[in-house]
């Protein structure tokens, strides 16, 4: 497959030298994206959904069609399925608070993995200590793969809910959603699946996956920051309760009482992210432009070329799969004798952008029985020669330690 020249659609990458290997966390914005949101503010700066006036409805009609994209981006029945949110995390905890603790009680379970992100530990945590219910979690093997036998074992009629992470933000491992669904909804439970590391990556169907819950953020596949998604099934969201009240998502208020709006925006409380939505809609449109095929491809290129080139370091020690197609992009890794944090310093000094830490996943930091981990993650637009400078730079980094290799 030819290499196509996106880069020069990223307004970051110009006159600069710095490679950006953390695409995990954030990825660039090319310059569609930004001029869309520009043109927003520049065209239609108005509240949605509340004004008669031509500057109002043209708001709302570019708010509502970016969330008639997403709705065909995830194959969603209905565009009301889609809540804007501002991010994975708050579309977890709004799962949490509106659906969790108000259909679970003591004797009940929600399964987990133990390689979750926080954001898909720490809400079912509270739903848990408040409603009795008790927080299973699935054990996983050294490249990150649950096995049936571990799901299947696992999850039980006492299941309520199932939330699991699409692609690990650590091990890169793609999890086998469909699988695991089946047998949820088999044994009576939801499914909830945390997309934030795999709508930007790969093609999602929340159909085919089984999903009835499905979250991910707009800032990883280039839309806006303090952008996100929230999928739920139509039957399962008409009987949630709002996460947070206000302006917008009431139909009619009392001194003493309030009826909602109707889907989706008694969900939506308060003055929307109007510019931020037109930005994620542009963002999917241009993803979909590059094409999904494409993407996979050059992940796996650059992945391979580095962990070939990694795996010849005697001191480098790569966690996760042997095989870089496993990897959706991630390389998280360790060198031998240097703290990560001092690994990604040293890099910057190079102009070599990675992550450092835990990685907002300590369970799993503490089944690898290690602190912290350094983590490289690719996106399509970075290159060969990108990863080629990341070597030659990673190989010095024993040396300004004091070690002699």
């Amino acid at each position: 497959m030819a290499v196509r020249d996106f880069r020069k659609d990223f307004p970051i990458f110009e006159g600069s030298d710095y490679i950006y290997f953390d695409n995990a966390a954030t990825s660039q914005r090319p310059r569609q994206v930004i001029e869309a949101i520009d043109d927003f503010y520049k065209k239609s700066n108005a509240n949605p959904l509340r004004g008669l006036y031509d500057l109002s409805v043209d708001a709302t009609n570019r708010y509502e069609g970016a969330r008639d994209i997403v709705a065909r981006f995830l194959n969603a029945d209905k565009s009301c399925e889609i809540i804007f949110t501002r991010n994975t995390t708050e579309s977890m905890n709004l799962i949490a608070y509106s659906y969790g603790l108000s259909n679970l009680k003591e004797g009940d379970e929600i399964v987990i993995s133990v390689m979750e992100h926080h954001s898909n530990i720490l809400p079912w945590q509270m739903v848990c200590k408040k409603t009795g219910a008790k927080l299973v979690y699935l054990e996983i093997d050294d490249e990150g793969v649950i096995s049936k036998e571990e799901y299947e074992k696992k999850i039980t009629k006492n299941t309520k809910i199932v939330s699991i992470g699409h692609v690990s933000n650590v091990m890169g491992v793609t999890n086998p959603i469909k699988e695991i669904s089946d047998y949820a909804h088999k044994m009576g439970a939801v499914m909830v699946v945390d997309g934030a590391q795999s709508a930007p990556h790969m093609k999602v169907d929340v159909k085919k996956l089984g999903a009835d819950f499905f979250a991910f953020s707009g800032h990883k596949l280039m839309a806006p920051m303090g952008i996100g998604v929230l999928y739920v099934k139509k039957d399962i969201l008409d009987n949630m309760d709002p996460f947070l009240t206000g302006g917008e998502m009431i139909e009619y208020v009392t001194r003493y009482d309030a009826t909602w709006a109707e889907l989706p925006h008694k969900f939506e409380a308060g003055t929307v992210n109007a510019a931020g939505a037109v930005g994620l809609g542009r963002a999917i449109e241009y993803l979909e432009e590059v094409g999904f095929d494409y993407i996979a491809d050059r992940e796996h290129i650059l992945t391979k070329r580095m962990m070939d080139a990694m795996n010849d370091l005697k001191y480098i020690k790569i966690y996760g799969s042997k095989d870089p197609g496993k990897h959706c992009g991630i390389v998280t890794f360790v060198v031998d004798g240097v703290h990560p944090h001092d690994t990604a310093s040293i890099l910057n000094e190079d102009h070599v952008c990675i992550r450092a830490g835990h990685h907002c996943a300590q369970p799993l930091m503490q089944f690898l029985n290690v602190g912290s981990t350094a983590r490289a993650s690719l996106y399509f637009y970075n290159t060969e020669e990108e990863v080629d400078r990341f070597i030659d730079a990673l190989s010095g980094v024993r040396k300004v330690m004091g070690y002699g290799d």
